[in-house]
């Protein structure tokens, strides 16, 4: 199911309960029922209750968005150190650095591909990008200096690689989710009571309050959905991409 229809079905549903909840609610209260006189401490409650929750969800937000950004910026490491590599072996002979270079491309299109796709549908890494970069890590190590200009580019080298190691890492540990469940266990019950807050304020079935109470529903249930889209960096709708590696690497995708 597409994430926009699942995003719209949750408004419409939040929309939904709210709205028939009111119905039910005022069908069934007594006659002498005067929604005016609500008591100040529920008014009192239910502004605190909005407010703490909306930091809640602000920290959230913050919280996932700033997961995904860290998973876009170790990609963006990676293919940044792999593209220093295959530039700086130009001092090598040409059987080792087109070897070196054939290795690259080959990790990265097995990156931008199979492991991708690994990642979006069982949040991890495959083992075969674990030994193609293994091979290009034993091509930079292996090679043995003929001459001092090769020397001198070897350490260079060997930091980049050590570099696209640590940013691969960091991809692997981004795979997941990021917001634990007790977490989302805080988020929904803030969010039924956030709601439920409105009842108890004794709302009217007046067209304002109820079109204000669904719309207010509505944006919980977004700002919820977003927090969710954003919570598996490389899996969802608000992802990160592969651009970084198929910019510097033009072809290997296709």
């Amino acid at each position: 199911m597409p994430e926009w229809l699942v995003l719209t079905l949750a408004m419409l549903a939040a929309c939904a309960v709210v709205v028939v909840i009111t119905l039910v609610r005022h069908r069934r209260a007594p006659e002498d029922e005067d929604p005016s006189e609500t008591p100040d401490v529920i008014e009192y409650m239910t502004m605190w209750i909005g407010v703490i929750y909306a930091i809640v969800l602000g920290l959230a937000i913050a919280g996932v968005w700033e997961a995904r950004n860290a998973a876009q910026d170790h990609v963006q490491a990676e293919a940044t150190a792999l593209h220093e590599i295959s530039e700086r072996v130009r001092v090598y002979p040409a059987d080792a650095r087109d070897r070196i270079r054939d290795d690259i491309r080959t990790y990265v299109s097995h990156v931008v591909t199979t492991e991708w796709d690994t990642m979006a549908d069982k949040g991890e890494v495959t083992e075969r990008g674990a030994e193609l970069f293994e091979r290009i890590r034993h091509d930079v190590t292996d090679y043995e200096p003929g001459t001092d200009f090769e020397a001198q580019a070897y350490q260079p080298l060997m930091d980049q690689v050590t570099a696209a190691n640590a940013a691969r890492i960091g991809r692997a540990e981004s795979t997941g989710e990021t917001m634990p469940g007790v977490v989302w266990f805080g988020l929904i019950t803030g969010a039924v009571v956030t709601i439920g807050m409105i009842f108890a304020l004794q709302i009217r079935r007046t067209t304002r309050e109820l079109i204000l109470a669904g719309v207010f529903s509505a944006l919980i249930a977004f700002l919820l959905f977003l927090i969710w889209d954003f919570d598996a960096p490389f899996s969802r709708g608000v992802s990160a991409s592969t651009d970084p590696f198929l910019n510097l690497f033009p072809g290997v995708g296709d």
